[in-house]
């Protein structure tokens, strides 16, 4: 039976989710984390059908999410879309710190995955922790700069006092640069890295992220079934069940 167990990990509410049967051991542990606008309960199906292959997943909440929300208007939660996507990044070695304190995480195993925003957390993560030994993005997108310049742009046409000085925005590039995965593709040292997108997204664009999965293949030469993306020619920003099942065969084969 597969027990999901709501928990506050260093004052971070998320959800614990694990066979009942394994759940003093020491599993391997995955982070799944939600998209924008979403939660953390939102992503159950993935967890459940992880958490039956022996894994123990981890579902957290993004701050100003779910209950970590305090009701703000879309377009000022979208001013605040890195602040959240830094802020996660960050929690993360908190959250497992506690749990392989507990002795409930073999720490040569952690994956992380993650949908829409969840991804681009996926492989901001991946730039900090080489812990991390697997991943997956589904609608995700390494280029933080690249990406932050066109929602700026894209805010500043549709908001009509837009309240960033061009300073708060410079500020905020300089800031995410740190994180961005186009500007340090080494740092992935072979590690299993699945995408999963749809060509026909538009609110995460599909071209980039294939560009950046083109450039990185000669970084696995030597491990080249370690690198993998799945191309829906029909999805839009909505992960697929073909997806949810490669992303649970990934990290089966991998982690």
């Amino acid at each position: 039976m597969v027990i999901i167990d709501h928990q506050e990990l260093k004052g971070i509410p998320a959800l614990h989710i694990v066979k009942d049967e394994f759940k003093s051991e020491s599993l391997p542990l995955i982070f799944f984390i939600h998209g924008f606008t979403s939660a953390k309960e939102h992503n159950l199906h993935y967890a459940y059908l992880l958490a039956e292959k022996g894994f123990r997943v981890i579902l957290p909440e993004v701050n100003e999410h779910g209950e970590r929300g305090h009701g703000l208007p879309e377009p000022e939660l979208q001013l605040k879309f890195w602040d959240m996507i830094i802020q996660t990044i960050k929690e993360l070695p908190e959250i497992k710190e506690e749990l392989v304190a507990k002795g409930l995480v073999d720490e040569n195993r952690i994956g992380v995955a993650g949908t829409s925003m969840g991804g681009i957390i996926t492989l901001g993560a991946l730039t900090q922790y080489k812990w991390l030994k697997v991943a997956v993005s589904l609608m995700g997108m390494p280029y933080y700069e690249k990406f932050a310049g066109m929602q700026i742009e894209t805010m500043r046409k549709k908001v009509k006092d837009f309240p960033l000085s061009d300073t708060q925005v410079e500020a905020v590039l300089d800031e995410i640069t740190k994180y961005d995965l186009s500007k340090q593709e080494e740092v992935l040292s072979g590690r299993p890295l699945l995408f999963w997108h749809g060509k026909k997204d538009t609110t995460v664009p599909f071209a980039p992220t294939y560009d950046f999965f083109q450039t990185i293949q000669p970084l696995y030469k030597d491990h080249p079934d370690r690198l993998n993306f799945i191309v829906d020619e029909n999805a839009g920003h909505k992960v697929s069940r073909e997806g949810l099942l490669a992303t649970v065969e990934w990290f089966q084969r991998y982690l």
